[in-house]
Formats: structure tokens, C-alpha cells, sequence
């Protein structure tokens, strides 16, 4: 499974970073999910976990009997700041397999990547303050969201440096644990892909994420519960 490189990177991207500002604050959650992958229906689970200091461990788990992918970033935060530290990212499509893991060293400003991944998108990659990984992107989204704040941002992942820019679209009700909420739809378009997510005010997550390639609904997370 590809999306962008990376089996989740848009939903994680686009699924749901932080700027600078003190909105919501962390705190650790549980967000159960159904997943949809070209027909295959599984069920998600996405976590934001307490690590030592000022560390966090935020991931992303489909399973099912035919697909597998785990995604996790552990990061800071720094001035308002998330800043990714590390992260791996897995995934097996039947015989399929790949395993990729991130390294961002701030001290020396580079990220590097190693694993199932071409040489020449192995890095080092320069690093420049406030970037992210696709799968913090996610955080930010709803933070910015809620704040007011310009929905830009700039991913560092898999060896590549790439700007991105949310756009409002609408509104629209989205269901959570049998209870109606008012959602913020936003989007960004790159290509032939599409990334639409559903933000609920005081939501640290999307409620919903839809992955479009080519017109056709690729990857789709609807959040079931959130404690």
C-alpha cells in the first residue's frame, strides 16, 4: 500500500501539527476508527501517548486480515512547537511488506531515513524550524483550525521537503458515538489526490478523513469513539 510514498502519509498529513500557539492543550487520547482501504473495511485506532519529559508517541494502526499498517511519530514540544524526533512507519498488503524509519536531528538540523526506501530519498534532508513529519501534520490541522491560524505548513518525509496548504471548503455534520457534531471540512488538492478532513471544535483529531486518488475514495478513517 502507497500513499504518497507512505501508506498513510496524506491521512496522516491530511488526517490530522502544531505552529505556535496555545490552543488546545496536549493531552493523551484513544480514537477508534473504521477504515476503509479500497473496499477492505478494518478497524483504526489512533493515539496520542505521555512519553518521558517532553516527549510524546502519537501512531496510527489499521489492521485487518488482508492489510496491516502502523505508523508512530515520537516528538516534542518546543515553544509551542512539535517537533518530530523519530518515527517508523509499517505496512504488509498481503505478501507485500515495508518498513521505514525517520531520524531528526536538531542539533545537526538533518533528517535521515533508512529502511525500504530508494537511496536517493534517504536524506540527510535539511531541517528547518517548524517542520514536520506527515503524520503530526494531523495535529495541527485541528489546532490551527480552532485558533484561526493559516493552515501551511511544511513536510519533511521520506526525503522529500513539501509545502502544504489547507483550504476551507464547508461545514457538515458528522456523527461521534451516536452524537452529532458540527465539522469544518478542509482540503487539499495535490495532483490527482485529494485530502478532505472533518474538524470538531475541541477535537485534537479529525472526525473523519477521506483520501481521493483519481477521483475514487481511497482511504477513508471515521472516527467510531474518543475518550
Amino acid at each position: 500500500m502507497t500513499i504518497l510514498n507512505r501508506p498513510l502519509s496524506w491521512v496522516a498529513a491530511g488526517a490530522l501539527a502544531l505552529t505556535s500557539l496555545p490552543a488546545m492543550a496536549m493531552q493523551p487520547f484513544t480514537a477508534q476508527y473504521q477504515a476503509n482501504y479500497m473496499g477492505v473495511v478494518a478497524p483504526g485506532t489512533m493515539t496520542l501517548t505521555k512519553g518521558d519529559g517532553n516527549t510524546w508517541t502519537y501512531s496510527l494502526n489499521v489492521n485487518s486480515q488482508l492489510a496491516t499498517l502502523s505508523q508512530n511519530t515520537v516528538f516534542e514540544e518546543v515553544n509551542g512547537r512539535l517537533r518530530p524526533l523519530s518515527s517508523s512507519d509499517r505496512s504488509a498488503l498481503l505478501v507485500k511488506k515495508r518498513n521505514v524509519d525517520a531520524t531528526y536531528d536538531w542539533n545537526k538540523n538533518q533528517a535521515t531515513w533508512k529502511g525500504d526506501i530508494k537511496p536517493d530519498r534517504a536524506g540527510p534532508v535539511a531541517l528547518k524550524p517548524g517542520d514536520m513529519d506527515a503524520l503530526l501534520i494531523n495535529l495541527a490541522i485541528a489546532r490551527d483550525l480552532a485558533a484561526g491560524k493559516p493552515l501551511t505548513y511544511r513536510m519533511v518525509d521520506e526525503g522529500r521537503v513539501k509545502p502544504m496548504t489547507y483550504k476551507v471548503i464547508g461545514t457538515e455534520q458528522v456523527n461521534v458515538g451516536g452524537k452529532p457534531y458540527e465539522a469544518t471540512k478542509v482540503s487539499r488538492v495535490d495532483g490527482n489526490k485529494e485530502l478532505i478532513a472533518w474538524v470538531v471544535k475541541d477535537f485534537p483529531v479529525p472526525a473523519r478523513l477521506l483520501q481521493r486518488e483519481g477521483g475514487k475514495d481511497a482511504l477513508d478513517l471515521t472516527i467510531k469513539s474518543f475518550k
